[in-house]
């Protein structure tokens, strides 16, 4: 019995839902669903019709591509009404959420010690961003702008609302108020895998090609959630850029597939599956990415 963990599916890609389509079945594994599944509630309804087939359960994050509002989509959900209907989505097909109570990983214990990581809490979050992946010599109203000076701008700055809130940074700071105490409850009675799309550290939001698109990847709110509450693993997305980290002794694991640019069609998604639990040192990681366009 195994947890993997697979982000940044983007479906749009017909190479992609082809690939998806083709994923060996994993009757006795969970798979973590890291955020950017698709742009339309059609690619997460057709991830979701896949993945529960193939494991036997799944867990879900929000991505800032899941949650924009384009112009095709009929009925033009934004924001939190947008995010609300994609937990639905999910709860239809018995998915789990950020919104549902957590999960126990119920890996057995092999006798050889808690590599299987049995009792360890599976917490999927929705943490937004602030703008505060930038130098402090940068203040805040001035975010955008310093990405611009290196034509950056995010396509959430048109596509992702944050109603009924007055601007992301307000949503991401409720969102860190309401998930605390959840993870503080959760900790209490066990170790975490924390499992987030946006990367939960600021030293871990580096894209060498773009790096000023560090302030669309996260809140410094988080710096610290991986020693407040006991975190065994993070699991996160969104950078493309697939790679193991350890900070203060804990593993942090960017599981992300990507654009067609960042991985080989050729092998299938299979490869990319990225193992959580239980945890094998040494093991050969999946292939790297290249750096990501956005």
């Amino acid at each position: 019995m195994k947890l993997y963990a697979l982000g940044d599916l983007h479906l749009r890609y017909e190479v992609t839902r082809r690939a998806l389509q083709e994923l060996p079945a994993h009757p006795e594994d969970w798979l973590i669903l890291a955020g950017d599944v698709g742009e339309t509630e059609a690619h997460l309804r057709f991830a979701l019709g896949i993945v529960t087939r193939r494991f036997a359960r799944v867990l879900w994050v929000p991505g800032n591509h899941d949650l924009w509002t384009l112009p095709t989509e009929p009925d033009h959900l934004r924001g939190v009404a947008k995010y609300e209907r994609l937990v639905d989505l999910c709860r239809q097909h018995g998915v789990l959420t950020p919104e549902d109570p957590y999960a126990t990983w119920p890996g057995a214990d092999s006798g050889d010690g808690p590599s299987d990581g049995p009792g360890h809490i599976l917490a999927p979050t929705f943490v937004l961003y602030d703008y505060t992946f930038r130098p402090d010599s940068v203040p805040v109203e001035q975010a955008l702008e310093w990405a611009a000076e290196e034509n950056l701008l995010c396509s959430d700055e048109v596509l992702l609302h944050a109603d009924p809130f007055a601007s992301k940074i307000d949503w991401c700071h409720e969102r860190v108020r309401l998930t605390e105490p959840r993870l503080a409850e959760a900790a209490s009675r066990g170790p975490l895998v924390l499992i987030n799309h946006f990367p939960l550290r600021q030293d871990l939001a580096i894209l060498p090609r773009i790096p000023r698109f560090s302030i669309w990847c996260g809140t410094r709110l988080t710096d610290d959630w991986h020693l407040r509450f006991r975190a065994e693993a993070v699991v996160y997305g969104h950078l493309h850029i697939r790679a193991t980290h350890y900070r203060d002794g804990v593993r942090f694991e960017e599981s992300s597939l990507g654009y067609p640019q960042n991985w080989d069609a050729g092998r299938g998604i299979e490869p990319y599956l990225r193992q959580i639990l239980p945890h094998q040192d040494g093991a050969a990681a999946p292939p790297r990415s290249s750096h990501p366009d956005y």
